[in-house]
């Protein structure tokens, strides 16, 4: 099959993160085993109850409490959902030369392209050995690659992990961190406002002093990025019960995406710091936070030899990107980890999303060229 029809087929399933990718899961399993190579599932249940598999598959070795691969390609099978009344969203269609459709983009369309790669290439032949990774809950906070990084069920050597880069190899990326922060105050009629304590005034109080932090934060800076620092945002906040009521609660979202040099927690201690001068101020003082997820950015050495065969077969400097992917649960598996793959990130998500029919040929063929020069 070539890229466009393993693409068609792979976007005809739903796959939304809500939903169990028990099926795709399958469709990827029975492709894989028609190329001869060794299939295990690892199921678990989220937290709603719903199945979900992550699924590797190994070409040139068996599975094996020390099995290494020298590359391993990953793709994560969820999508976001999408508009109902996109009704083409699960038929790959072909228009002015892209493929539409949810996930044809992000990242569907990466693993049609290693699936057809490795179809081309015989992968009993292959000389070292290989796996494709197939992950799920990526979407949602990198699920699936966190347990496996926790399970370790094999090492690699080398890793490209398909996001859409428009083909550019990403060496760097920034970590995503969110946490929920609740004010608390006292209650109180309006009309006696020394009988409560605003929630939302002491909220603002210590929003004033987040968005100085974020212009502290400006000062540690990493070139290669754009922005070149770890940012602040401030997405969601809420509080109140009634205009004549004085608040007794606020609560916001804090999230920050730190650069590589940077612990991915460093914000929060920057946060406590905060928080304990306004209780200098104010002994009554009291909030709540809670570290919502907080994953760490990653960087691969321009000198890695898998850096610069991308940048040799794709024509294009290796660059960086300020949104999460799974690069650093592989190099949790021991993988120099680069990021490519067909498509542009500011058409993913999104109704009408896409991927060039050019860069998904293209694509195929650099992952050929790969894996023949790194696993013979």
């Amino acid at each position: 099959m070539t890229a466009q029809e393993i693409l068609a087929q792979l976007v005809s399933i739903d796959s939304v993160s809500s939903r169990s990718n028990v099926e795709i899961a399958a469709f990827l399993g029975n492709f894989c085993q028609a190329l001869d190579l060794r299939v295990r599932q690892f199921p678990y249940h989220d937290e709603h109850g719903v199945e979900k598999i992550n699924l590797i598959a190994v070409a040139g070795a068996d599975f094996s409490d020390d099995l290494i691969v020298e590359l391993a390609l990953v793709g994560h099978t969820d999508t976001v959902p999408y508009d109902p009344a996109w009704t083409e969203a699960l038929t790959l269609t072909e228009r002015d030369g892209k493929l539409f459709g949810r996930g044809a983009c992000d990242t569907k369309a990466f693993i049609a392209a290693a699936l057809a790669a490795l179809g081309d290439l015989q992968p009993k032949n292959l000389a070292c050995p290989l796996a494709l990774i197939f992950t799920a809950d990526e979407e949602i906070g990198l699920m699936g690659a966190k347990r496996l990084a926790d399970l370790k069920p094999l090492r690699a050597r080398y890793s490209i992990v398909g996001e859409p880069t428009s083909l550019r190899p990403i060496r760097a990326g920034k970590g995503y961190c969110l946490a929920e922060v609740k004010v608390h105050g006292r209650e109180a009629h309006s009309a006696y406002p020394s009988f409560g304590a605003s929630a939302i005034l002491r909220a603002a109080r210590l929003l004033t002093r987040i968005e100085k932090l974020a212009e502290e934060l400006q000062i540690e800076i990493y070139p290669a990025f754009e922005p070149s620092y770890t940012t602040l945002n401030v997405g969601v906040i809420s509080g109140g019960t009634a205009k004549n009521v004085i608040p007794g609660e606020c609560s916001f979202t804090l999230e920050w995406r730190p650069i590589p040099t940077q612990e991915a927690e460093f914000v929060l201690d920057l946060l406590k710091r905060v928080i304990a001068k306004e209780k200098e101020n104010e002994p009554d003082f009291q909030v709540e936070v809670e570290l919502v997820r907080s994953d760490y950015g990653f960087e691969t050495s321009t000198d890695s030899r898998v850096i610069r065969l991308l940048e040799d077969a794709t024509g294009q400097q290796a660059g960086t990107v300020a949104f999460g992917t799974e690069a650093p649960q592989l190099i949790r598996m021991g993988a120099e980890a680069v990021v490519l793959g067909p498509g542009d990130i500011r058409v993913a998500h999104r109704t009408g999303e896409y991927v060039p029919i050019g860069q998904l040929m293209r694509c195929s063929e650099i992952l050929k060229h790969v894996i023949k020069t790194l696993c013979g």
